[in-house]
């Protein structure tokens, strides 16, 4: 296969950028594993040894790229909480602004399984992790925009306040549970409608839990 030309934008410091954005295409395909330096350069027109002055090893450009499948992730939970129709009942928009966090957690999964995969290849604190780079267009990750999702529904009377502490852990647990269920699991069959049916179930049942 012939290598692609070189690029001369990357000399006015667009290479790291490139690589990045290679790397996230590798990961929409193939998940964390297809992240590789020599591909990534390749794709970008420039020679392996150049990615060394961006990316110390595979595990960093990987790392950068799970950041930004975060990122994505988080911008299509707020994508679906902003297609929400108004509502003048702060409670019921509360309850739609928490079931949009899990609708679109798992319409990401389902239709970017290969960069849901590589989302959770942090090895950081997903609670804590560098939160600029992997946040949505509102400044919030996903794991902030569940919080303040429940944050709402607590200042709405929807969740006991005894029970708000931690409860963000048991709801991603169990979103997250079925996620890897419908990509990677005995699930992953399920026609959209199907889907869509499970997710729902999913959400009334955490909802009467809380």
């Amino acid at each position: 296969m012939t290598d692609p030309p070189r690029r001369s934008t990357y000399r006015h410091g667009n290479l790291r950028q490139a690589l990045l954005e290679a790397g996230v295409e590798l990961a929409r395909t193939g998940g964390p594993d297809a992240v590789v330096l020599r591909e990534a350069t390749r794709r970008a027109g420039v020679s392996p040894n150049a990615a060394y002055r961006h990316f110390a090893d595979r595990d960093a450009l990987v790392h950068a790229v799970s950041l930004e499948a975060m990122a994505a992730l988080a911008r299509t939970m707020e994508a679906e909480q902003t297609g929400l129709p108004p509502l003048a009942d702060p409670a019921a928009a509360a309850r739609a602004r928490f079931r949009a966090v899990g609708t679109g957690y798992l319409a990401f999964a389902r239709t970017e399984p290969g960069l849901f995969r590589a989302a959770f290849y942090v090895p950081d604190d997903m609670t804590q992790a560098e939160a600029a780079v992997s946040a949505g267009t509102g400044g919030l990750t996903p794991f902030q925009l569940l919080t303040a999702a429940l944050d709402d529904l607590a200042a709405c009377g929807l969740l006991p306040p005894e029970r708000r502490p931690g409860a963000e852990f048991i709801v991603w647990s169990c979103v997250h549970g079925l996620a890897v269920l419908l990509i990677d699991g005995p699930l992953r069959g399920l026609q959209d409608p199907q889907a869509a049916e499970a997710t729902h179930l999913l959400i009334d049942m955490i909802e009467r839990g809380l």
